[in-house]
């Protein structure tokens, strides 16, 4: 299973799952990452682990539908089977969403329905859990579609909100378990007990 990763920040859910592959821990092959900020750490992560990284952006194209068709040739021409969301920030053109249909994966901070959509990442996800008062948050991988945080559940974990739970730490336990979930779930689809695409 080839795996491309669309990225925007730091890139840590990437390279847990790129790490696990060179581990033999997930049986799959790390081929490409995409990335639409050039000073992004992903880029500098995907490098220091011998996965090709691509800077494509507004600035590199200008016409959003030229953007999506690039996205496209570069997953296409690296036989990307399996697209992985670490932290990628705009949304997935349709050409992208046509070709990927049920093979885009993301994983949310919180336990979707609850504290997903449009701005709900990062620190947003982790204030709206503690304002709202949660006793429990977590993880969910779903599949990705033309609406954010919609597409199909394919696994959810629990992480305990605590006492006193700041944001900061809050997010720190979710990090945690969103790097083993991820690579978990990506590993059912390797190996055929999760069904996708």
């Amino acid at each position: 299973m080839n795996l491309g990763f669309l990225a925007s920040h730091r890139g840590s859910n990437m390279q847990a799952v790129v790490a696990a592959c060179r581990a033999g821990a997930l049986a799959a092959n790390p081929v490409v990452l995409i990335c639409n900020n050039r000073s992004a750490e992903a880029l500098a992560r995907a490098e220091a682990q011998g996965v090709t990284a691509v800077v494509l952006n507004a600035a590199t194209h200008p016409d959003p539908d030229m953007l999506d068709s690039a996205m496209l040739e570069i997953l296409q021409r690296h036989g990307c089977d399996v697209i992985v969301l670490a932290g990628f920030m705009k949304k997935i053109g349709p050409r992208v969403l046509a070709a990927y249909a049920d093979r885009i994966i993301n994983i949310h901070p919180s336990l979707l329905p609850k504290h997903g959509g449009r701005g709900m990442y990062g620190r947003a996800v982790h204030e709206a859990v503690l304002t709202a008062g949660d006793h429990v948050t977590g993880v969910t991988v779903h599949l990705v579609n033309a609406e954010y945080d919609e597409g199909r559940i394919l696994a959810q974990g629990e992480v305990p909100v605590r006492p006193g739970d700041t944001v900061d730490a809050l997010a720190a336990r979710v990090l945690a378990q969103e790097h083993a979930f991820l690579v978990g779930t990506l590993q059912r689809i390797a190996d055929g007990r999760l069904k996708i695409g």
